[in-house]
C-alpha cells in the first residue's frame, strides 16, 4: 500500500529535501509540497492524502492550526516534524489533533516509520517531547501518562537545535488507545517493507573534496537511514569514531543534525 503524504514547510530546503528523501521509499508518494498550512488544508480537502506532514510555524496559518482543520474537515492525519519542542508548541499540537509530534534532527529512516506508524492508527510522540508532556501534566496536577512508552535511542536536542550527541534521538509511542509501539515508536506491523530503505548508492551530488572518504561513508549510511550503531558495524569502526566524523561533518558544512546531512548528501543544498 502507498501512503500519499502531504509536506508543509515555509523552508524551501527542508521542504525539497524531504521530497527527495521520501520519495526514495518503496511505500510513500509524496503528492505535495507547498509552505504554508492554508495551502496544506486546502489541498488536503480537493485532493486524497493519508499523512500531512506539518512544520509548526509557518507565515500565513500555523501548522498547529492546520492540523486542528484537518481533524475537523477530513480524514487525514497530520504529523508534526519541527524543530520546536517548547511546552506551549507540544501542547498546542496536542490539542489540536495531531496523531505525532517529532523533531528535524532524526534520521530519515525514523521519520519515514513514523509516518508508517501514523497511517496505521497509531500516535507517535519522540522521548523529549513526551518528557515536555509528562511536566505538563504534572504541572496541572494531573498523572502523567505514557508509562509504557520505550525510551528512545540517543540525547535530546540542546538550545538553538544542535542535537547534543551525533545520533538523534527517536520517536517514542504516545499515550493512546491504540497498541502501544515497540521499537523507535512504530508498531510491528509499521515496520518498513523489504527494499523500502533510501536508495543513496550513486553518486552524491556534492563536493566530494570537502570530505575524507569515511565521512563520505557515513554520510552515505546516514542518507540511508542507518544509525551510528549500524553505520558502525558496517565500516568496522566504534561508535565513538562515527559520532567524530558525524561531528566533523556538521563543523564543515554548518548543519545541525543528521536529517539535514541527508539532504545534503542526497541533493547537494546546504540551505
Amino acid at each position: 500500500m502507498t501512503i500519499k503524504v502531504l509536506i508543509a514547510d515555509d523552508n524551501s530546503f527542508i521542504r525539497e529535501g524531504m521530497r527527495i528523501i521520501l520519495s526514495s521509499f518503496g511505500d510513500f508518494e509524496v503528492v505535495a509540497a507547498v509552505e504554508d498550512g492554508l495551502q496544506a488544508v486546502d489541498y488536503c480537502k480537493e485532493h486524497p492524502v493519508d499523512v500531512a506532514l506539518l512544520d509548526i510555524r509557518m507565515p500565513g496559518m500555523s501548522g498547529t492550526e492546520a492540523a486542528r482543520l484537518l481533524t475537523e474537515g477530513t480524514s487525514v492525519k497530520p504529523l508534526m516534524l519541527t524543530t520546536f519542542d517548547d511546552d506551549a508548541s507540544v501542547v498546542e499540537a496536542v490539542r489540536c489533533g495531531a496523531k505525532g509530534y517529532l523533531l528535524k534532527n532524526n534520521d530519515p529512516e525514523q521519520i519515514a516509520a513514523a509516518i508508517r506508524s501514523v497511517h496505521g492508527g497509531h500516535s507517535v510522540l519522540q522521548e523529549a517531547v513526551l518528557d515536555k508532556l509528562r511536566s505538563f501534566a504534572a504541572g496541572l496536577g494531573a498523572p502523567a501518562d505514557g508509562r509504557s512508552a520505550l525510551p528512545a535511542e540517543g540525547e535530546k536536542p540542546a538550545p538553538g537545535g544542535r542535537s547534543k550527541s551525533a545520533e538523534g534521538a527517536g520517536p517514542a509511542a504516545a499515550p493512546s488507545a491504540s497498541p502501544p509501539a515497540r521499537a523507535r515508536g512504530v508498531a510491528p506491523s509499521d515496520a518498513a517493507p523489504p527494499g523500502a530503505s533510501p536508495a543513496a548508492e550513486a553518486a552524491p551530488p556534492i563536493d566530494r573534496s570537502r570530505f575524507t572518504e569515511r565521512e563520505l561513508e557515513v554520510m552515505a549510511g546516514i542518507a540511508r537511514g542507518l544509525s551510528n550503531k549500524e553505520i558502525s558495524r558496517e565500516l568496522f569502526l566504534s561508535e565513538g569514531t562515527t559520532a567524530n566524523y558525524i561531528t566533523s561533518i556538521l563543523n564543515k558544512t554548518a548543519l545541525e543534525h543528521r536529517t539535514q546531512i541527508a539532504i545534503y548528501y542526497l541533493t547537494g543544498k546546504l540551505r
